[in-house]
């Protein structure tokens, strides 16, 4: 799989803010996901940065969300005061 930074950068700057505000745990539209595919390679590339979630849509087809490493990624946990990166 390819680095997640490099994919990521291949979003535009619309896709990229649109997956920050479905958050790290949010079902990624059809158009997402595509986008996903497209900056990791082609159809179906990237599969690996979104993962099923156990549900499925009203049509019957699986909810995608960020894998949880790619979240991280896009989404970095905060440091409160004293805290270092080992306590995450």
């Amino acid at each position: 799989m390819t680095d997640i930074a490099a994919v990521l950068g291949r979003l535009s700057p619309d896709e990229l803010e649109e997956l920050r505000t479905i958050g790290p745990r949010g079902h990624l539209p059809r158009h997402l996901v595509a986008a996903l595919d497209r900056a990791a390679g082609g159809p179906g590339a990237g599969r690996g940065y979104y993962v099923p979630t156990g549900s499925v849509s009203e049509t019957g087809g699986p909810h995608v969300a960020l894998r949880s490493d790619v979240s991280r990624w896009l989404f970095p946990p905060i440091l409160h005061a004293g805290q270092s990166p080992e306590d995450r």
